[in-house]
């Protein structure tokens, strides 16, 4: 799994990856397991290249590919202010 780097409205570049994405065998198995919830969602770790928090966010299996830089700012936008 490869993650997505995304720069925001205040320069702050975000590195995502899908939780336990360097994982292999069959921890990487049970980690996917544990991680993919019922409605098809996957954990992804956002961490900034600046002063801001690191988020924990819930997006679909195909995020990495699918999901447009704009949607996955705003959800980076909705977690951090969720603090």
């Amino acid at each position: 799994m490869e993650g997505r780097e995304v720069t925001d409205q205040e320069n702050i570049t975000w590195n995502c990856i899908q939780a336990f994405a360097g994982v292999s065998g069959a921890a990487a198995e049970k980690a996917a397991e544990i991680t993919t919830t019922a409605d098809g969602t996957v954990t992804v770790v956002c961490t900034p290249g600046g002063k801001a928090q690191t988020v924990r966010l819930q997006l679909p299996e195909d995020w990495s590919e699918a999901l447009p830089d704009e949607e996955l700012l705003s959800a980076i936008a909705a977690a951090r202010q969720k603090g």
